[in-house]
């Protein structure tokens, strides 16, 4: 699925996550943000951990920090009724992360062509992970996170995969209107 399926609520709680991801481009981090949601309401929000001052934690992704902060207020919730939203579409570890925590919708902005994990081709996989019911949306506010990632590869004080196929792909894209 893609941008054209979001709901009005994809694109607020969306902004929510764009506005963690500049917080976390402010702090010198990676900048994705994520949010959790019921329906209209926010329950669980993140953003990238452990990448400024040329720190190399591969743990505290957005998704991962949010899941943490759900796991840690919201036991008795329905997840398959929530949504998460990334501002850059989940790697492998998040996006597993993700299926085994039984939240139902993923929408994301910005592609990951280095490490996205959600075109993967789960039928080969155990069932835990295969059998995961999970409906992806693709794109929603994708021009504004890309922004903030043309922001962060085009400072030479951030190394954090400088020169990688993902910056120079985000350093190549136009901003469309």
């Amino acid at each position: 699925m893609n941008a054209e399926t979001a709901s009005a609520a994809d694109t607020g709680f969306m902004s929510a996550a764009l506005g963690l991801a500049q917080t976390a481009l402010a702090d010198g981090e990676f900048p994705v943000g994520c949010v959790i949601a019921d329906d209209k309401i926010e329950v669980a929000r993140g953003h990238r951990t452990g990448t400024a001052a040329g720190s190399v934690n591969e743990i505290d992704h957005a998704e991962i920090n949010a899941l943490r902060r759900l796991s840690n207020g919201m036991l008795d919730i329905d997840r398959s009724r929530l949504t998460i939203y990334c501002t850059m579409e989940p790697c492998l570890m998040c996006f597993s992360a993700i299926l085994l925590s039984g939240i139902g919708r993923l929408v994301y902005a910005y592609e990951d062509v280095m490490g996205g994990g959600t075109g993967c081709d789960r039928s080969g996989l155990p069932p835990l992970y295969r059998n995961a019911q999970l409906t992806v949306i693709s794109g929603v506010l994708r021009t504004n996170s890309l922004l903030l990632f043309k922001q962060f590869f085009a400072d030479p004080a951030n190394p954090y995969w400088a020169d990688s196929l993902l910056s120079r792909y985000t350093l190549a894209q136009a901003l469309s209107a």
